[in-house]
């Protein structure tokens, strides 16, 4: 998150891999159709078990799946559009001003380059064709061709604390967190379109309905989360967290909303919180909380798995800011349950942060933020099994490629 840097101013391939470093496409459990993330038509929509199907937003791929939005995130379903992009891991080191990669097969670093100042997320674009650094206090991103996995020249933005695509790939939007402010802008050029100002202190991360007409966002820095439509640039609601599990000592004396995901069926979304060590649970339509999940010391992540069955919460460790060696650890939630089914510690302490899965869904990467370290977790064994020294303050790593059709931004939220 922003205010952290303020304060810090002072392996395993997929089934389709090629050569050693290329992952081709079409893979593992389906393949994409050749026309990439529009090759599903209407038509191709599968009918869930009451025979209902999903009325999405104009222009939005369908929902090949109403029980499982994630269904075309599967195991090895790359789309061919990232046939020949090499399969690395992007690490932004916020406090260094660079960017550590490693390749996953090794476990190695191979490259380091500069970005820009206070470098927050690797994000990839809707299209699949760039990855773009988010360079939030040097108000520039740098964006990154994954053929070869250099970066290219930076461009000016305002505040990029985190970046989204809007589900119909018309708009790229600017989560300007300082300026508690979304900026719409062109998905290719960054051309400014429009701003959305938004009483939400701490605007931190964002996802989609899935119908692809509203979106959640947090607000960390006031305990409370917004329903926004988008379309029509409209705040729909704001709702305060439950405050009953906030812990002691923490940061604030209220919740601190983090990542946001909707669920599978898209009828709830789950909001880390990092001062209740745990997960509320939204309704989405009545944007009422109905639950919630006691996790880890300082919830921060959420990441569905590759089958849309589990959830996996990160637990950063620590209800504060800048502790080394916390209470890291990963929790796995059953989305129909709602209920923890294990949690997996760093062994030794850490701080593990935000990240994503290798394309086989295999292993969990993750940045250790306040540990200057990368963190390897195993998927089939439950275990962590690797700790990789990078630049300072490691924030929103992103491994790549991922499958999926298209990309809805932050560290990879493919659909």
């Amino acid at each position: 998150m922003k205010a952290v840097a303020m304060l810090a101013l002072v392996g395993l391939m997929v089934a389709a891999c090629g050569s050693a470093n290329n992952v081709a496409s079409g893979s593992g459990n389906g393949e994409s159709g050749a026309g990439g993330a529009h090759a599903a038509r209407p038509g191709d929509t599968k009918r869930a078990v009451d025979g209902s199907t999903v009325d999405v937003l104009p222009g939005m791929p369908p929902v090949l799946d109403p029980t499982n939005l994630y269904s075309e995130t599967r195991a090895g379903n790359l789309d061919p559009k990232v046939q020949g992009h090499r399969f690395l891991v992007y690490v932004p080191n916020e406090r260094s001003g660079t960017v550590t990669v490693i390749d996953p097969t090794t476990y190695k670093v191979i490259d380091t380059f500069k970005t820009g100042f206070i470098p927050q997320h690797v994000v990839p674009s809707w299209d699949l064709e760039t990855l773009y650094v988010l360079n939030n206090n040097g108000n520039s991103i740098t964006p990154i061709d994954p053929a070869t996995g250099k970066p290219g020249k930076n461009i000016e933005i305002e505040d990029p604390y985190n970046l989204y695509f809007t589900p119909d790939g018309t708009s790229a939007i600017i989560v300007a967190e300082a300026l508690q402010r979304f900026d719409f802008v062109d998905p290719h050029t960054f051309e400014h379109k429009d701003s959305m100002q938004l009483e939400c202190d701490g605007l931190n991360h964002v996802d989609f309905s899935i119908d692809g007409r509203f979106l959640v966002a947090t607000c960390e820095f006031e305990g409370a989360i917004v329903k926004v439509d988008w379309v029509n640039r409209k705040l729909l609601g704001k709702l305060k967290v439950d405050d009953t599990h906030v812990a002691k000592g923490g940061y604030k004396p209220f919740p601190m909303p983090q990542d946001v995901r909707v669920s599978p069926d898209g009828k709830k979304f789950y909001v880390a919180d990092m001062i209740s060590d745990g997960v509320h649970v939204i309704d989405a339509e009545s944007f009422r909380q109905v639950g919630f999940i006691q996790t880890g010391t300082g919830a921060h992540g959420l990441y569905p798995s590759r089958d849309g069955q589990k959830l996996y919460v990160i637990n950063r460790g620590a209800n504060t800011f800048d502790v080394r060696r916390g209470k890291g650890s990963v929790s796995i939630v059953d989305f129909s349950t709602d209920q923890v089914e294990e949690t997996i510690p760093v062994e030794g302490g850490g701080s593990p942060d935000m990240g994503n899965f290798t394309p086989d869904g295999k292993e969990l990467w993750l940045g250790g933020r306040y540990d200057h370290e990368v963190y390897v977790f195993n998927t089939e064994s439950r275990t962590f099994t690797h700790r990789i020294p990078v630049g300072q303050g490691p924030h929103g790593l992103t491994v790549w490629p991922q499958p999926g059709r298209y990309s809805l931004g932050h560290t990879g939220n493919m659909r």
